[in-house]
């Protein structure tokens, strides 16, 4: 039997401007992720929280805390973008162009639009992004650009592999 190394994520020379990845992975928000992130992060709108009153706004339910939304993007963004990340340096332009509600399914696709090497960090380059995420009916919810330093091949910290005893 062979063993078959999983996914290791992009390095710096596998990023190519104009690329577009479209992210593997859907996901469903739930009530109870709209109720938590809210309560986690002390957002006290009460349209994100409390459906009586979100019912006499002119969307008659919930609204999905934005910032949830650019978490969960940002998160299905990593498989293709920074798994191989040294730090993240920022979003910019973020917009929210049409509302997320509970038992929306939100997808989510990011295209390389810039690569520079790093004029301090020999072992890292600087790749810029901008990911689009959508619901289920291809609606846009979130636009964003996201930079960040991701580790040339052969500079990132080793993942120990530990083969398993019987």
């Amino acid at each position: 039997m062979s063993i078959k190394s999983g996914w290791q994520g992009r390095f710096f020379e596998d990023f190519e401007v104009g690329d577009i990845y479209q992210h593997p992975l859907g996901r469903t928000v739930l009530p109870v992720d709209n109720s938590w992130f809210t309560l986690l992060t002390q957002n006290t709108a009460p349209i994100h929280f409390d459906a009586h009153y979100a019912s006499q706004t002119e969307f008659g339910k919930p609204l999905v805390d934005s910032t949830f939304i650019l978490a969960l993007v940002t998160g299905q963004s990593v498989t293709d973008i920074s798994q191989n990340v040294f730090a993240n340096l920022g979003w910019d332009e973020v917009r929210l162009p049409n509302p997320v509600f509970e038992g929306d399914t939100i997808y989510s696709q990011s295209e390389v639009i810039s690569k520079r090497e790093s004029k301090s960090r020999p072992n890292v380059g600087i790749v810029e992004v901008k990911t689009i995420g959508y619901n289920q009916n291809g609606i846009t919810v979130i636009t964003f650009r996201r930079t960040i330093m991701v580790f040339k091949r052969g500079q990132a910290p080793v993942i120990p592999r530990i083969q398993p005893t019987s």
